[in-house]
């Protein structure tokens, strides 16, 4: 199969399909293995594991009911890195479509389903909603990181209501949380928190994606905050019009000391023009993601009791605004707090909540700790790519942030979507760009160092990235790219003239006819003429995939050459041959292996040869294995499946194959239930095998590399 995300995404145009005998039986597989679930009326579109492994089953017939016949549907949502908006497509299977991503951080998480890029859906099987944005809906993954947004037990939290007043003639409306215990008459009177959103939100985004009621619920339970009574706006709303309605209706104290504001956004930017212009008004203020602040003046030499300040990563608009803020705020001596940068989120409401959580605790209250929250770092300076037009594409950050720049040939396009393998373990997200005069760009990450591919996605079609030199010869719209780091180093070159070398060797095809290509890696140190052959590794590509695959996505030089300088490789001269043929069994005894003894000194002895392929080529390598069980004692297999039984020799394979290593990947590796049969066929033929586990990440290179780095120094040793 091909390394193409042709699982949990649609597939654009141009893309290369399963040959014809392939697809038949992985359609017959699928049709028991793969079914999803029925698609009923009432039947959920969302499941979410324990995990955080999410699937999407969206009955066909539904869509069509309501936005007509589409040829493509996403689910977009904040599931991208920093949590920044991006779509994973669902594949058409029957009667419905479907897919699946993770497992997603703890958090909350919003989306919408959409057909062709335009014709939006609301998940009517599920009961949340955003009340600004109609067609959403959201999830919530349970863990550690994000106790304090979970729901407190029934009856224990505060209560929110809407308090209605007028302003500017004009009747408007505020939610306002009272905390437990609160009571309209008495001794004990509270201090009030106006809380804004951003430009364009509105008040009900607090609670339907910040998750306001459930934060303020949990940190009153456990009294990490004093009690108060929040009141959260519209945008804008934060008036004197407010504050008296406020002041009317709760039982609220009105000096300054007692009164807290902040924001997001604009509304960040609000906060800090009250608490530096309006001292008498507001003694606390915070700016979460706070755009410029214009208009201060002479009002910078306020000084409120608090102001603290928030701000996400690069991918954060409001990240350069709040460094000049800071150094605005430096020069008129003016002295406030900073959270530091965060580093896992951009300008979104996974950061907010975090803004909040941190806020919060440090209102109407001595507080010792001012610092930044923990794993938060200083900012440094603005974020500054190259200018429009010069930018290497992609423009790769010592910290891992990559920005994307079209050239100037889309300028008339209406939308331009990068596509990579930068969801969890390495499943397939597209992130949108935006214009930048007349070319397109979006900054991503930070990315976790490892090799990434991508191409862009242009008013739905795919097209290459024409400003990065990179190719795939089998998929051409691809291009790549590398983010250097420890976790990445056997991806890595490794330093000139060490490594070992790749040749073309080329063969003729009896199967095919026709003159076909290997690409040959042979060790640091190759002597053709040395008395003992060398071993011989058959590396086998997918499905829609070509010879040319292992050294230009699956990074197969940069591996063999780190497990041959690390001291973990035996010596051995591995072909990556073309199996894109009907009969590869034939093609590789009578072709492949006979070109690469005549032309390297390597080993016949079954005992010094080895096979393995990754999914097509994994079913190619079973199927060698079981029709001449003994010519490769080393055998590996990524997600692929055993397939017939009928025939086999259990015996044979047992005797003649030293070793028999399978691999596979997650959840979303849509091979896994055909695998998992595959085990369970071998276990039933009693034949031997090493599983070496679920790989974590999808039917791709993520996965396939892993297992390269894992099978090679097994290989030719006692």
């Amino acid at each position: 199969m091909p390394f193409s995300p042709d699982h949990g995404t649609s597939r654009p145009q141009g893309a290369r399909r399963l040959p014809a005998a392939i697809a038949a039986g992985v359609m017959a597989i699928a049709a028991v293995s793969l079914a999803p679930r029925p698609a009923t009326a009432d039947a959920p579109w969302l499941d979410v594991s324990e995990d955080g492994y999410v699937a999407f089953t969206v009955p066909a017939a539904y869509v069509e009911a309501n936005v007509g016949q589409v040829a493509q549907l996403n689910v977009e949502g904040n599931f991208g890195p920093s949590f920044a908006w991006a779509d994973y497509g669902l594949t058409r299977r029957g009667d419905v479509w479907s897919g699946a991503i993770g497992p997603l951080k703890p958090g909350l998480y919003s989306y919408q389903v959409t057909g062709d890029d335009t014709k939006g859906l609301k998940d009517p099987t599920n009961s949340t909603g955003v009340a600004s944005k109609p067609l959403w809906s959201t999830f919530f993954v349970p863990g550690d990181p994000v106790r304090l947004l979970a729901d407190v037990p029934q009856g224990q939290g505060g209560k929110v209501e809407t308090l209605t007043y007028r302003a500017r003639q004009q009747e408007r409306s505020a939610l306002v949380w009272t905390p437990p215990g609160y009571a309209p008459r008495g001794p004990k009177a509270y201090p009030v928190l106006y809380l804004q959103p951003g430009d364009g939100g509105s008040a009900g985004d607090w609670l339907d994606l910040g998750r306001a009621k459930q934060i303020l619920d949990n940190l009153a339970a456990h009294k990490a905050i004093e009690p108060m009574v929040v009141a959260i706006s519209d945008a804008g709303g934060t008036d004197d019009d407010l504050r008296r309605a406020v002041a009317g209706r709760y039982r609220v104290l009105r000096d300054p000391a007692h009164q807290a504001i902040a924001g997001i956004g604009g509304g960040g930017a609000r906060a800090v023009r009250a608490a530096l212009t309006r001292p008498e008004r507001f003694a606390y203020a915070g700016s979460f993601s706070g755009l410029p602040v214009d208009g201060l003046g002479r009002a910078l030499h306020r000084h409120p009791k608090l102001l603290r300040l928030y701000t996400g990563n690069v991918t954060d608009p409001a990240y350069n605004a709040t460094y000049r803020l800071t150094k605005a705020l430096e020069r008129a001596r003016v002295g406030y707090e900073f959270d530091g940068v965060n580093p896992d989120a951009g300008g979104n409401w996974n950061a907010w909540q975090e803004n909040l959580i941190d806020f919060l605790p440090r209102l109407f209250r001595p507080v010792r700790d001012h610092g930044p929250s923990d794993g938060h770092g200083p900012l440094k300076g603005e974020f500054t790519p190259p200018a429009p037009g010069t930018t290497p594409t992609p423009f790769v950050t010592a910290d891992g942030f990559v920005t994307f720049e079209t050239t100037t040939a889309f300028t008339g396009a209406q939308q331009v979507k990068v596509w990579a393998n930068w969801a969890p373990n390495g499943s397939w997200l597209r992130v949108p760009a935006t214009r930048a005069g007349d070319r397109w760009r979006v900054t991503v990450g930070p990315l976790d160092p490892w090799f990434y591919y991508y191409q862009l996605i242009v008013d739905g079609v795919s097209a290459k990235d024409a400003s990065n030199p990179t190719r795939v010869t089998s998929e051409p719209n691809w291009s790549t790219f590398f983010v250097p780091g420890k976790r990445a180093r056997l991806l890595s070159d490794v330093p000139a003239g060490q490594g070992g070398k790749v040749e073309s060797m080329t063969y003729r095809s009896t199967v095919a006819d026709a003159d076909r290509t290997a690409l040959v890696w042979t060790p640091p140190g190759y002597d053709p003429n040395r008395a003992e052959p060398y071993p011989v590794f058959y590396l086998q590509h997918g499905s829609g995939q070509s010879y040319t695959d292992w050294v230009e996505m699956g990074r197969a030089k940069q591996i063999l050459d780190h497990r041959f300088l690390d001291g973990d490789l035996v010596p051995m001269v591995v072909v990556m041959g073309n199996g894109n043929v009907p009969d590869f069994g034939k093609e590789l005894l009578e072709n492949i292996v006979p070109a690469a003894r005549a032309h390297y000194h390597v080993s016949s002895d079954p005992s010094q040869q080895a096979l393995a392929g990754l999914s097509m080529g994994g079913v190619q390598t079973f199927g060698v294995l079981k029709a001449h069980p003994g010519r490769f004692a080393y055998i590996g297999v990524f997600s692929g499946w055993f397939g017939d039984e009928a025939g086999v020799d259990a015996a044979a394979i047992n005797k003649g194959t030293k070793l028999l290593r399978l691999y596979v990947g997650d959840r979303t590796d849509f091979v896994y239930p055909f695998f998992t049969a595959s085990l369970a066929t071998l276990d039933r033929l009693g034949i031997r095998y090493e599983f070496d586990g679920v790989t974590p990440g999808p039917h791709g290179w993520d996965v396939w590399q892993k297992n390269l780095i894992d099978l090679t120094p097994r290989l030719f040793k006692r």
